[in-house]
C-alpha cells in the first residue's frame, strides 16, 4: 500500500481491491497474493467470514480426502447431475470451472492446515458424497484463510465499506471509493473483486426481484445489502439469476432442534387449512420441501405428532440427525421433555384435544380431524394412497397429548445477481467482460437453479471458496498484464 492524502480523503494504491471479507473474498486474497499481486481486503463488518463462517461443509469432487476414504465420485458425474437438476438453465462453462477446481481447492486448504474429518451423506441414501466437513464447519475454513492472509501480509481492513467502483477514460477499472469508520477512502487499483455476499438483508431488492416474499420468511444468514450488485450494475454490469433465494424449510426461527423435529418424516404436516400437502419424507431434502411449503397459505406449515411418536423419537432419535455440523446420524431426543418450554413461547401447542390444536392452527376442527382420521387409516393399511409415503414412516396419531409445531420458510442467502463467465469476469450488457472487474460467491448468478441442489452437498459454500480462488488468480494475471 502507498498511502497519501487528497484533501480530506485518504488515498491508497495497490493492485487488487477485494470488496468483502467472507469466504469468496478471503480465498481470492490468498490466491492473488500467492501469485505475486498486492491486495487489500475491505470488509464492512467488524469481523471476517460472512455467511461462509456459518456453513457446515464444502463441496468437492476428486479430492484427496475422498481418495483417502475411497469415495468414488467423479467430476463428470457431478457436472451432469448439476445440469440435469437445473434443467440446463445454468451456465455450463461456469459450473464446470467450479467442479474442476473443487478437488484441488481442498488440497490447497489442507496444505494450509485444514483437517477434514468426514465426507458424510447429507441425507440418508445420498449417492454422491461431496460434503467435506471440518469439525468446526465453515468457521474452520475461514480461520485457515485468515491465517494465510496474515502470513502473506494481506491487509484485512474491517469496518470499511466499498461504495463505488472507479473507471478510467477507457472504461477499465482503476479503483474504488470506500468509507472506513465513516471516513472517506480512495484506493487506486488495477483490478477489483466483488465478494459482498448478496442482498438477503435488502428488503427493497428482495421485494423487487422476489414478489413471493412475506414476513413469514425468517432470515438465517447475514443481512447483506447488495452493495456489490448495486455498484456493478451502476457501471453497466449485466445480471443473471436475480430473485433466486437460497430457501430452506419448514423450520423454526426459535430453535435448530425444533427445526429437526419439524422436518421429521415420522410426523404429519398440514397447512393452515388443516390439510396435508406433501409426503413428509420431503424433510430429508428441506431445500426442496420449502417449495411445497411456499405454496401454502401464508407460507406456513404445522408438524403434528402424538405421544406414541414422541416416545419413538425419544428412543430412536430423528431419522435425519441433528449433530454438528449437520451430520446424518441418529441422536436420541431426551430434550423432547423441553417441549412445554417452547409451548410457553408460542412455538408449540400441546393439547389432549384436536379441537384445541385446530384452534391454534386457525383451521376448521372438522377438516383437521378428517385429515388425522384419513392418515391413521393409511397407517393401519400400511399404504398412503395420496402421497405414497414410505410405509416405514407411517405412524398413527391416536394417543394424547397431541403436539403441533409451527413451521416457517427460512432464507439462508440470495443466489444470483451479477453476471459472470467461467473466469469470474463481470459481464456487461453487451455480453463482454468489464476490464479488471471480477466477482464471486453469492453476489453472482448462473451457477445454481431456483432450488439449491442438495444432491451436491456443500455447493453454495464450495462455489464461494472456488469462485473466489479463480477470481483471485485471474485478477492477479490481469494486474500483471497477463490478461488483456
Amino acid at each position: 500500500m502507498n498511502p497519501s492524502n487528497t484533501g480530506n480523503v485518504e488515498s491508497l494504491e495497490t493492485e487488487i481491491v477485494i470488496a468483502g471479507g467472507g469466504g469468496a473474498g478471503l480465498a481470492a486474497a490468498v490466491a492473488a497474493t500467492e501469485m505475486g499481486a498486492k491486495v487489500i481486503v475491505l470488509e464492512k463488518r467488524r469481523s471476517l467470514g460472512g455467511n461462509s463462517a456459518l456453513a457446515g461443509g464444502i463441496f468437492a469432487v476428486e479430492s484427496p480426502t475422498q481418495r483417502r476414504m475411497r469415495i468414488d465420485v467423479n467430476r463428470d458425474e457431478c457436472f451432469k447431475v448439476a445440469m440435469d437438476y437445473a434443467h440446463k438453465t445454468i451456465n455450463p462453462r461456469l459450473f464446470r470451472a467450479f467442479v474442476d477446481k473443487s478437488g484441488d481447492t481442498v488440497k490447497w486448504l489442507e496444505d494450509k492446515g485444514l483437517k477434514i474429518y468426514d465426507v458424510p451423506p447429507y441425507y440418508p441414501g445420498q449417492a454422491l458424497r461431496t460434503w467435506h466437513c471440518p469439525k468446526e464447519g465453515g468457521r474452520e475454513i475461514i480461520k485457515v484463510l485468515v491465517k494465510a492472509c496474515k502470513a502473506l501480509g494481506v491487509p484485512l481492513v474491517t469496518q470499511a465499506r466499498v461504495t463505488k467502483l472507479l473507471l478510467n477514460e477507457k472504461g477499465m477499472i482503476n479503483g474504488v471509493l470506500a468509507k472506513r469508520k465513516r471516513k472517506p477512502l480512495r484506493i487506486m487499483a488495477k483490478s477489483v473483486i466483488i465478494a459482498t455476499g448478496g442482498y438477503a438483508g435488502n428488503k427493497q431488492l428482495i421485494k423487487q426481484y422476489y414478489p413471493l416474499d412475506t414476513e413469514n420468511i425468517y432470515r438465517i444468514g447475514l443481512p447483506h445489502m447488495g452493495d456489490g450488485l448495486l455498484m456493478a450494475t451502476e457501471i453497466g454490469a449485466d445480471t443473471e439469476g436475480l430473485g433466486t433465494l437460497h430457501l430452506t424449510g419448514p423450520g423454526s426461527p426459535d430453535s435448530r432442534i425444533l427445526t429437526g423435529l419439524i422436518t421429521e418424516p415420522n410426523t404429519i404436516w398440514v397447512n393452515k387449512k388443516g390439510e396435508r400437502f406433501i409426503d413428509e419424507e420431503a424433510g430429508f431434502k428441506s431445500f426442496e420441501a420449502v417449495n411445497a411449503q411456499m405454496r401454502q397459505p401464508d407460507n406456513l406449515s404445522f408438524t403434528l405428532f402424538a405421544s406414541e411418536i414422541k416416545q419413538y423419537l425419544t428412543e430412536n432419535g430423528l431419522s435425519k440427525g441433528i449433530s454438528s455440523p449437520y451430520r446424518a446420524q441418529k441422536v436420541k431426543l431426551a430434550w423432547l421433555k423441553e417441549l412445554p418450554l417452547f409451548a410457553e413461547q408460542g412455538a408449540v401447542k400441546i393439547s389432549d384435544s384436536w379441537d384445541e390444536i385446530a384452534n391454534w392452527i386457525g383451521c376448521d376442527a372438522k377438516v383437521l380431524k378428517a385429515t388425522i382420521e384419513e392418515y391413521n387409516t393409511a397407517c393401519d393399511q400400511g399404504y398412503d394412497p395420496i402421497f405414497a409415503k414410505s410405509r416405514k414412516y407411517l405412524k398413527p396419531l391416536r394417543t394424547p397429548p397431541y403436539y403441533a409445531i409451527r413451521g416457517y420458510p427460512g432464507l439462508l442467502t440470495t443466489i444470483g445477481g451479477i453476471k459472470i463467465n467461467e473466469h469470474m469476469e463481470v459481464i456487461d450488457q453487451n455480453d463482454k467482460p468489464i476490464p479488471g472487474l471480477y466477482a464471486g460467491g453469492n453476489d453472482t448468478g448462473g451457477w445454481e437453479p431456483d432450488t439449491y441442489n442438495i444432491n451436491l452437498s456443500g455447493s453454495t459454500f464450495g462455489f464461494a471458496i472456488n469462485s473466489g480462488r479463480i477470481a483471485g488468480e485471474n485478477a492477479a494475471k490481469y494486474a500483471s498484464g497477463g490478461i488483456k
